[in-house]
């Protein structure tokens, strides 16, 4: 445990350092996020606000978990996973930030771009577990498990690609993904350790640490954005931890705002397409409640507790 403390404290040291850093460049250059225009008009002031601060905790992450892994004489087929995971979604964010950036408008990368880079990291990180032994088999919450690689392979796509999207649709307000992520990555952290699975342990606490020092400048009012470089990154690393844990449907609870997040674009589309009438009065559904009067603040506090709440409770009977 204490070797996961220093992966939390290397990583938040690298992050306290450069983030600071990335914010004077940005506003020196002129570069910021371009806010979408049917989006809450309220954040229309938040335009010009630096983006890609993901790509900061994303390294410092991989910096510490690695150093401390390497030190431990513990860098195996499960770190190279997660490092794969989390810098290969962050490179796709990163380069849909910067496109957005460049054109000076919200949109980068087009959707089947982004899935079919998505799709590519889920392959690779299926075939680096083939060689480590790891057993494709399905656990299904009502007890038993499916087997084989095809079944594997499209849940794990499917997996990753689907909560990768998640955290991104979460991403909305500010300081709001940040904090959910904190609390799921530390749900882990406590798996990884009751599982003495150190490689996990110490991923998860750089990236803890990472956030930590990012969510001081990123809550209300934010002085930068993680971007998709980060949000991809934090969502395709958490489900590739939930399938390496052997606990992929955790996320199902562990990860609850994420998956209400994106149920509820889903239900909006599905109404209006249907029948013309919208469910809700914006989506994902934290701007909902912001549209309902809710305070940025507010909305945040409640999902982080929402979160903290079903994480527990996943926890108290599974862990």
């Amino acid at each position: 445990m204490l070797y996961s403390i220093y992966a939390l404290v290397i990583s938040m040291v690298i992050t306290a350092i450069f983030l600071p850093w990335l914010i004077v460049f940005m506003h020196m250059h002129h570069e910021g996020q371009p806010i979408r225009e049917e989006g809450p008009k309220a954040h229309l002031k938040k335009a010009g606000t630096p983006t890609m601060g993901g790509t900061v905790f994303v390294i410092a992450s991989i910096i510490a978990s690695v150093s401390v892994l390497v030190w431990k004489q513990s860098f195996n087929n499960i770190a190279i996973i997660l490092i794969i995971a989390l810098l290969g979604h962050g490179l796709i964010g990163f380069l849909d930030d910067g496109l957005k950036i460049i054109w000076k408008n919200n949109l980068g990368l087009r959707a089947w771009q982004k899935l079919l880079l998505q799709i590519l990291i889920a392959v690779v990180l299926v075939l680096i577990s083939s060689f480590d032994h790891f057993g494709f088999a399905l656990r299904m919450p009502w007890g038993g498990a499916l087997t084989g690689p095809v079944i594997f392979v499209l849940f794990t796509i499917f997996w990753l690609v689907g909560f990768s999207n998640a955290v991104n649709l979460s991403d909305g307000l500010d300081g709001l993904a940040s904090g959910l992520s904190i609390i799921s990555f530390a749900t882990y952290a406590y798996l990884a350790f009751k599982q003495e699975n150190l490689a996990i342990l110490v991923f998860c606490m750089s990236v803890i640490g990472g956030l930590i020092i990012f969510l001081v400048f990123n809550h209300k009012p934010a002085k930068i954005f993680m971007g998709d470089a980060g949000s991809l990154a934090l969502g395709g690393s958490l489900a590739a931890i939930a399938i390496l844990l052997n606990r992929p449907w955790s996320l199902l609870l562990v990860g609850l705002v994420f998956v209400c997040e994106t149920a509820s674009v889903m239900m909006q589309v599905t109404s209006f397409k249907l029948t013309h009438k919208r469910i809700f009065k914006m989506t994902p559904i934290h701007h909902h409640f912001e549209l309902s009067g809710w305070s940025e603040w507010k909305v945040d506090i409640v999902f982080w507790i929402v979160q903290l709440i079903f994480s527990i409770l996943y926890l108290i009977i599974w862990g």
